[in-house]
């Protein structure tokens, strides 16, 4: 089976590894775009420097990544990477149609990510090669308010023949059909994706994701030190229960508020941060934010990204 947004990035999946903040690595990327899906670095926050390198070697060794930047924070990174040779973009949290069509001049596929029908109309307007509808289920910082399968349905009617990747909640087979049959060209994974070999994730984190079930993940603004005034999905932590039991109180009277959680080399990052830890992390590693997905309750194990987008597609194919 093979689908037009496959056809359009040369894939041989149609999964996609979601640009997972500093969980990323362009081992990561390179093991997703190997096995035939797509692999992404979150590059909001990269100098051009040390961006542009990743980018020169990560075309070295695949050519099926994209680059993820986030809009709320700026459009200063992404004009560094115009004209570059990048296969595709992604742009969440805003719309930008000049930075659109300037990487379209150059042949860079761009993909926009939306939570609702209306802004999927609004980034086809302003030339979006793809669509990447973000269900409310997601893992990270949500776009979205809405389930995924009832939002898919209303931005697939509104997207017409502009290809829609189907995020939030997607860790298995099953769920990979589900979105295909309901109109999806292409899933895009997360969470899934931070319980890897290759992700930067701190093991504690990864093996949290692993025991967790479904009634572990939380949709909250618990964690907004860093970015406020976003929903994002975490799993229900120690910091996040004590906030919770005391009713949710707002900065700064939130328990444990200023207390030091976790260093990452020079940097002390504190409770209700929203920075995950990092693999080189020390501290109270489960106390800092945990982003998860309802999909932890799909995932049992850690294993190497290639393998997982490999049989994934394997099995969704037989439920095909």
């Amino acid at each position: 089976m093979r689908t037009a947004f496959m056809e359009m990035l040369g894939l041989s999946a149609p999964i996609l590894q979601a640009p997972i903040g500093s969980c990323a690595t362009p081992a990561l990327a390179v093991a997703v775009g190997r096995a035939g899906g797509m692999g992404s670095m979150s590059m909001a926050w990269t100098d051009k420097e040390t961006g542009l390198q990743q980018l020169a070697s990560l075309k070295a060794q695949t050519q099926s990544f994209f680059f993820n930047f986030v809009l709320r924070f700026g459009a200063e990174a992404p004009p560094w990477y115009i004209g570059s040779g990048l296969p595709a973009v992604t742009f969440s949290w805003g719309l930008d149609a000049p930075l659109i069509a300037a990487f379209k001049k150059h042949g860079t596929r761009v993909g926009v990510q939306v939570g609702s029908s209306e802004g999927a109309r609004l980034a086809i307007a302003a030339g979006a090669d793809f669509i990447i509808a973000q269900g409310m289920e997601a893992g990270g910082h949500v776009q979205s308010t809405t389930p995924l399968d009832l939002l898919l349905k209303t931005v697939i009617a509104a997207a017409g023949q502009v290809p829609v990747v189907a995020t939030g909640g997607i860790a298995t087979a099953e769920d990979i059909v589900r979105v295909m049959k309901a109109g999806a060209q292409a899933v895009m994974m997360g969470t899934r994706f931070v319980a890897t070999a290759e992700s930067g994730a701190h093991d504690l984190y990864k093996q949290a994701l692993v025991a967790a079930k479904r009634e572990d993940q939380a949709y909250t603004h618990c964690f907004d030190i860093d970015w406020p005034y976003a929903m994002h999905g975490v799993l229900r932590n120690s910091t996040f229960k004590a906030w919770e039991a005391a009713g949710h109180p707002m900065a700064p009277h939130r328990p444990g508020e200023g207390d030091i959680v976790i260093r990452r080399g020079g940097r002390a990052i504190v409770r209700y941060c929203d920075s995950p830890p990092a693999a080189d992390a020390e501290g109270d590693i489960l106390a800092a934010c945990l982003y998860a997905g309802t999909s932890v309750a799909g995932i049992s194990d850690v294993r190497p990204a290639g393998e997982i987008v490999q049989s994934l597609w394997a099995e969704a194919q037989k439920l095909l």
